[in-house]
C-alpha cells in the first residue's frame, strides 16, 4: 500500500488494524438458553452452562451461526465448511470458566472486504477474519464502598470478532471503516448496533514506523464505545508512540485504556501472545459443520446488500458513486432516499438534499434519519416546488427549516404564509433588473472589462431588490440579454 505525504503524522506512517467485537441479536445465548436481554438486575440471566458449572454441557446456538453466514456472505468471504471452537485460557474475575469458549486456528469466517469513502476517497480494507465467541461478564467499580461486584449476565452473549488486516492509515480511516461496517451489521440484522450497551465495541491495534520500514511494536486501544473516542484516542495515542520514539525510548506491547476526560491513553496491562492463551480444542463441543445448502439458504434470505444497492443507484438513478454510497450508509436511509426519490422523480436533487441539509440537521441534533420530522413525501414535494420554479434554491431552505421546527407542516401552505413565491411577472422583473443596471454602474464596467465576478455582484443585487423572489435563472438571462 503506498502512502502519501498528506497521511504522515510527523514523518512516521500510521498502522491501525481494528478487532470489533459484535454482539450478534439472539434471544439466546450462544451456548445456553439463558436471556440476552439489555437492563436486567446483576445475575439474574446467569445459568449453569453459563457459570461451567459441574455436569454442564454447552450446546451451540444455530441463530449465533447464521447470523456469522449472513456476515461471511456480505463481505465476500468465505464460509468455512469446518470450523473449530477452542478454549482460550486466561484469570480474569468476570470470567466464571476460567477460560473462553472462542475459534482459533480454524474460524467460520475467513477473509472479505470493506468498503468506504474518506471524504470522496474510496478505501477498500481487507478483513482477516470473523470468529464466534462467547462474551465474558462485567466488573462493577461503583457503589460497592472500595469493593468491585461482578455481573455474569452478559456471560455466555454470542460475539462475532472481526479483524481486520493493518491496512488503515489514520484516526479518520479507522473511524469510518468502523462506521461502515457498524452500519453494515444492523443492515443486515446481526446486531442491534447499540454502543452504549456494548452491542458493538471496537478495540484499535496502533503502531507507527517510518515508511517503508517494518511494522512497530502494536499497542491495543480496548473498548471504545464511540466513534469520536475513537479519532481522539488514536491521535492521543500515536503522537505518545511519536514521543517515545524520539526520546529513544522503547514501544512495549500493551493494552490499553483510553480516558475520554483527560483525553490521554493509559496501560492496563501487558499485551499477550496468543500463545499464552493456551488455546485447544474444546471437547465439548464438536466441529461446527455448515453445508453448502445452508449457506444458500441464508443467501436467498438476505436483504439486498448496500454496495449492491449503491451500484443499482448508479446504473438507474445516475448517481455519481460517493452519492450512492452516501444513499446506502444505513437501510432505513435508503429507505428513505427511495420513497422522496419515487415521489419527485428527481434523485440527483433528493440526494444533494439529503447529504446536505438534512443530515446537517441530523449531525447536530444527533438524531437518526427515522427520526427526522421531514418525511420524504414533504421533500419530495418542497423539490417539486423548486423544480416548477415556484421558490427558489434560497426560499426552499426557509420552507424545510420551517417543516423541520414545526412550524408548520405543509409545504404550499408555509409558502404562501411566508410569501415565498417566486417573480412570474416578466414586466417587474425587468423594472428591477433596469434600476440595477442603472444603480452599478461600476459593476457594469468591469463586467464589460472582463471581470466574471461582477456579473455574480449584479445577480445578487437583483435577488436583494426582489427581496429574494426573482427566479435567479431569469434573472441571469435577463442581465446577460441587457448586458449584451
Amino acid at each position: 500500500m503506498t502512502t502519501s505525504a498528506s497521511q504522515l503524522v510527523r514523518g512516521y506512517e500510521v498502522v491501525i488494524g481494528l478487532e470489533n467485537h459484535v454482539q450478534l441479536s439472539t434471544q439466546s445465548k450462544i451456548f445456553s438458553g439463558a436471556s440476552t436481554a439489555f437492563g436486567a438486575e446483576p445475575n439474574t440471566q446467569a445459568c449453569p452452562v453459563d457459570l461451567a458449572l459441574p455436569g454442564t454441557l454447552p450446546v451451540l446456538n444455530r441463530a449465533a451461526v447464521e447470523r456469522a453466514i449472513r456476515f461471511g456472505l456480505a463481505v465476500g468471504a468465505k464460509v468455512a465448511p469446518l470450523s473449530i471452537f477452542a478454549r482460550k485460557n486466561y484469570f480474569y474475575p468476570d470470567l466464571p470458566k476460567g477460560y473462553q469458549i472462542s475459534q482459533f486456528e480454524i474460524p467460520v469466517v475467513q477473509g472479505g472486504l470493506i468498503e468506504f469513502f474518506v471524504g470522496e476517497q474510496k478505501k477498500t480494507v481487507r478483513l482477516t477474519r470473523a470468529h464466534l465467541e462467547e462474551d465474558a461478564g462485567k466488573s462493577l467499580h461503583e457503589d460497592f464502598s472500595g469493593m468491585s461486584g461482578i455481573d455474569l449476565n452478559r456471560a455466555g452473549t454470542p460475539l462475532l470478532e472481526i479483524v481486520s488486516e493493518p491496512d488503515l492509515r489514520s484516526a479518520e480511516e479507522a473511524a469510518e471503516y468502523a462506521k461502515t461496517l457498524h452500519a453494515l451489521v444492523m443492515w443486515l440484522g446481526i446486531c442491534d448496533g447499540n454502543m452504549q450497551e456494548g452491542s458493538f465495541r471496537c478495540d484499535v491495534n496502533v503502531s507507527v514506523r517510518k515508511p517503508g520500514q517494518p511494522y512497530g511494536t502494536r499497542r491495543e486501544i480496548k473498548n471504545l464505545n464511540s466513534f469520536r473516542y475513537l479519532v481522539d484516542a488514536v491521535h492521543y495515542e500515536v503522537n505518545w508512540q511519536i514521543d517515545q520514539i524520539e526520546d529513544g525510548l522503547p514501544i512495549h506491547q500493551a493494552t490499553v485504556l483510553y480516558n475520554p476526560d483527560r483525553g490521554e491513553t493509559r496501560a492496563m496491562r501487558s499485551k499477550e501472545d496468543s500463545a499464552d492463551y493456551r488455546y485447544f480444542p474444546d471437547p465439548d463441543l464438536p466441529p461446527l459443520v455448515i453445508a453448502p445448502e445452508w449457506v444458500q439458504r441464508v443467501k436467498g434470505e438476505m436483504p439486498e446488500l448496500p454496495r449492491a444497492m449503491a451500484d443499482r443507484f448508479q446504473q438507474a438513478d445516475g448517481l455519481p458513486a460517493y452519492d450512492a454510497t452516501m444513499m446506502t450508509q444505513s437501510l432505513a436511509f435508503a429507505r428513505y432516499y427511495e420513497a422522496a426519490r419515487e415521489a419527485c422523480g428527481q434523485p440527483k436533487l433528493v440526494a444533494n438534499w439529503l447529504m446536505g441539509e438534512v443530515s446537517k440537521r441530523l449531525n447536530s441534533e444527533e438524531r437518526t434519519i427515522e427520526a427526522a420530522p421531514v418525511t420524504p413525501a414533504l421533500l419530495a414535494q418542497l423539490i417539486g416546488r423548486i423544480q416548477d420554479g415556484t421558490i427558489s434554491n434560497a426560499a426552499a431552505r426557509q420552507v424545510f427549516d420551517a417543516l423541520w421546527t414545526g412550524e408548520g407542516s405543509a409545504v404550499d401552505a408555509l409558502i404562501e404564509a411566508k410569501g415565498l413565491k417566486q417573480m412570474n411577472d416578466a414586466g417587474a422583473l425587468e423594472k428591477i433588473v433596469d434600476d440595477v443596471l442603472a444603480a452599478n454602474a461600476k459593476s457594469v464596467e468591469e463586467y464589460k472589462s472582463g471581470k466574471d465576478k461582477a456579473f455574480n455582484a449584479l445577480v445578487g443585487q437583483v435577488m436583494k431588490a426582489s427581496k429574494g423572489k426573482a427566479n435567479p435563472g431569469q434573472a441571469s438571462e435577463l442581465l446577460k440579454k441587457k448586458l449584451g
